[in-house]
């Protein structure tokens, strides 16, 4: 009897509901402007040939007035009639099944929503086991009709597709190419602009596919051979890679893998130095390079954890992930943007500190990069950490060859005085400064001061008497407050200090 109940009260919410179906015509046109543009589009696209275990792809342009064409050819397993149909459907894949390992696509929807973004006609030819199958979108007659209708066939117009050689692989031609080159409208694009488009797409595929590109199959432009663009520099000597890490989330892993790139004059020349800034430079290029089954999704971003700066702009930070935890990643369709998770927000920013201070340390005054390694005395290095701590303060090497030779030459109340400059040195370096985060205002001053701070305010006022400069109290408060790292310091209790002296 329950079940009985269950089940007439489920015929019941059947007949209860109705089956909607969209219109044709206004979500197809609206699914070409989901985002992207034509280096994220090429790249989805590309992704289907590595699904499916190719490991020859052909990109090819042609331009023709803007009249041309984009056609993209693989080696890989190719498709029966039966799986090309499912394919072309709109949202072919559940993204909440599972994955298999390595597998790129996520939603089923790349090679149609890619392709749209481009032109408005997509034709896919396919081979397997020497079976050829071939089907059609062409937007116009989408809008046409205003019916999900797919054409079976080639196109008798398409001028040029070319043929299947071998027993399996895919070829992806998109025509009628409005929004990649302009076709339709009063002015296509020009073929300046045009090939400056596809030289950023090709810098764009050498970037994305770095981890891949030899190690697993070989990308063509218009017959040249892609190669891969490590934004790492793991061949340059003087590039430091910190030890990797493993942060354990939702069941699965993530890498951590740190590198502090070298210092500018480490290049051979300006040119190499340009190209190892990447496409958005080294301000724009500093940040976390994330990796989604060893194909960059995301770079050159710090997720809100610090804002960029040039001190830090020769870190770069290796995060790789899993097809496993996409939801948590929230990434997109066009799998050029994701969501940092919150729970590794805390240990990220935990790891990446240390690796910003010593990318510091080397803008700053060139030192090598030295995590975790002990500080050298006696060398001609002007500035050395205070400690191996991460927020501790730059101090000047006093164990350097020159310093040690005034000393030796000078009586000791000179040292003191000397000594004494030299905190007041170190207090004003650009590197101490940049550790401040905010100044508190006036009313808001902390009354704490070290007794290293008084030993000095008093030293700078008995210096002042002796060299016969007179200053009021008042005058001498303000001087004292324009001292760096003094600012912090309530007002009131300087004049206390001055007054008592």
């Amino acid at each position: 009897n329950k079940l009985k109940n269950e089940v007439n009260n489920f015929m019941e919410y059947l007949e209860g509901s109705v089956e909607v179906i969209p219109s044709a015509a206004p979500v197809i046109h609206a699914l070409r402007n989901i985002g992207y543009n034509s280096k994220t589009a090429i790249a989805d696209l590309v992704d289907n040939s590595i699904d499916a275990q190719a490991t020859k792809i052909n990109v090819n342009f042609s331009y023709k007035e803007g009249n041309g064409y984009i056609r993209i050819e693989d080696n890989g397993y190719g498709m029966t009639n039966k799986e090309l149909e499912e394919a072309m459907v709109i949202g072919s894949k559940d993204p909440r099944d599972e994955r298999k390992s390595r597998e790129l696509g996520r939603f089923g929807m790349g090679l149609k929503t890619a392709s749209f973004s481009l032109g408005k006609r997509l034709t896919v030819v396919t081979k397997k086991d020497g079976i050829q199958s071939q089907y059609c979108w062409d937007l116009d007659f989408v809008s046409q009709e205003e019916k999900w209708l797919l054409k079976k066939g080639i196109p008798v117009d398409i001028e040029f597709i070319g043929e299947l050689e071998s027993q399996e692989g895919t070829i992806i031609y998109i025509d009628k190419l409005d929004r990649f080159s302009g076709v339709g409208r009063e002015k296509p694009i020009i073929e300046r602009s045009y090939n400056d488009k596809i030289r950023k797409i090709k810098k764009y595929l050498e970037l994305v596919f770095h981890n891949l590109i030899d190690n697993k199959f070989e990308i063509h432009m218009n017959g040249l051979k892609l190669k891969g663009w490590d934004p790492f520099l793991t061949d340059n000597l003087y590039t430091y890679e910190g030890e990797p890490q493993q942060i354990r989330f939702n069941h699965t892993f993530v890498k951590i893998t740190p590198y502090i790139l070298p210092h500018p004059s480490k290049f051979k020349n300006k040119q190499e130095y340009s190209d190892a800034g990447g496409d958005k430079g080294w301000y724009g290029q500093q940040g976390f390079y994330v990796y989604r089954e060893g194909r960059l999704v995301n770079y050159g971003h710090w997720f809100g954890l610090f804002s960029k700066d040039h001190p830090s702009e020769l870190v770069r930070i290796k995060v790789e992930f899993s097809n496993q935890v996409d939801e948590e990643w929230k990434l997109d369709i066009k799998k050029a943007t994701i969501t940092l998770p919150d729970e590794l927000k805390s240990p990220l920013k935990a790891i990446v500190q240390n690796y910003r201070q010593q990318s510091r340390s080397i803008m700053l005054y060139r030192t090598a990069a030295s995590v975790g390694r002990r500080k050298v005395k006696g060398t001609l290095k002007t500035w050395e950490l205070e400690s191996e701590e991460l927020d501790s303060r730059y101090i000047l090497n006093r164990s350097h060859p020159f310093l040690v030779d005034i000393f030796n030459n000078i009586d000791a109340e000179v040292s003191k005085t000397l000594h004494n400059y030299l905190k007041l040195v170190e207090m004003g370096s650009p590197a101490n400064l940049l550790k401040t985060e905010t100044l508190v205002s006036d009313d808001n001053q902390s009354n704490e001061i070290s007794e290293e701070i008084i030993s000095l305010i008093k030293k700078c006022a008995e210096i002042l008497r002796n060299n016969d400069i007179h200053l009021e109290n008042d005058n001498f408060v303000e001087a004292v407050i324009a001292l760096a790292n003094v600012e912090y310091i309530n007002t009131e209790k300087i004049r206390e200090i001055i007054e008592v002296e």
